[in-house]
């Protein structure tokens, strides 16, 4: 499957090699009605040279490109955490929740089905969860490393059909106790012991629908920065690292007092 955390970067960095290049010819003056009749590899050739005899000017444009998308993705990332204080609840969306109806204090969970450490993640969260459920809402998204781990995306297409039928959590609990087990037979047994109608089943965690909820997940996390799981924010606070209950404690007292 394609990897859909990092397509987008990959998509726009050849966008911008691309236009290093072009850049790059203009500038060294080849004459543009010469350039529109040179074929591919004549300005292959061409480029090729440029690169060759001028290697510092593409190191300076790759570190200013890299400079430009650190600036852009923290403004990006205060822009949400600022948006996410004021307002904790318009993070979730469509995303399945558990705890607090009121939404004043959300906490985000970025996840993988398949990462060994938001299983541990999940433990502890589960406990967090249980003690502060009538002040937390806990809120699930999507964040499968498609890269280093081959039942993550079909995992997250399976937890959000059984969703669709009211058992989002149940299929999440499933997924993490059984880490070790995640394939097609996994999805298939814990989907039929929640008694879910698998024809629709089948069809939602096959559906368009699926891949852009999951595809809105990544979007989030990446405005965030995020590039690992678990990820989490809790009313604009960003908790990094091994999830711990101390410190979901120490996060939690300190974003309660303008909420509660």
């Amino acid at each position: 499957m394609n990897n859909l955390l990092f397509w987008f970067k990959s998509r726009f960095v050849r966008f911008v090699i691309v236009g290093i290049c072009i850049t790059l010819i203009s500038f060294f003056s080849i004459p543009p009605a010469f350039a529109s009749r040179i074929d591919d590899m004549q300005l292959e050739a061409k480029v090729l040279r440029i690169i060759q005899e001028h290697p510092e000017a593409i190191l300076e444009s790759v570190q200013a490109y890299q400079q430009r998308q650190r600036e852009e993705q923290q403004q990006q990332q205060q822009a949400f955490l600022q948006q996410m204080k004021a307002n904790p609840r318009g993070a979730i969306g469509t995303s399945p929740t558990k705890g607090a109806a009121a939404q004043n204090i959300v906490l985000l969970v970025f996840s993988d089905f398949q990462c060994p450490y938001c299983a541990q993640a999940y433990k502890t969260l589960k406990q967090f969860a249980a003690k502060h459920q009538d002040r937390v809402t806990l809120t699930y998204k999507h964040l499968p490393l498609t890269n280093i781990h081959s039942q993550a995306l079909p995992a997250a297409f399976s937890a959000w059909a059984a969703g669709q039928q009211g058992q989002f959590w149940a299929f999440h609990d499933a997924l993490f106790e059984h880490q070790e087990t995640l394939g097609e037979a996994l999805y298939q047994s814990t989907a039929k012991s929640l008694k879910l109608d698998m024809e629709q089943f089948e069809r939602d965690r096959n559906s368009n629908a699926a891949s852009e909820a999951i595809r809105q997940d990544i979007e989030m996390a990446q405005a965030l920065g995020a590039n690992g799981t678990p990820f989490l924010v809790m009313n604009g606070e960003v908790i990094l690292g091994a999830v711990e209950i101390p410190q979901l404690e120490d996060i939690l007292a300190k974003v309660s007092p303008a909420r509660e």
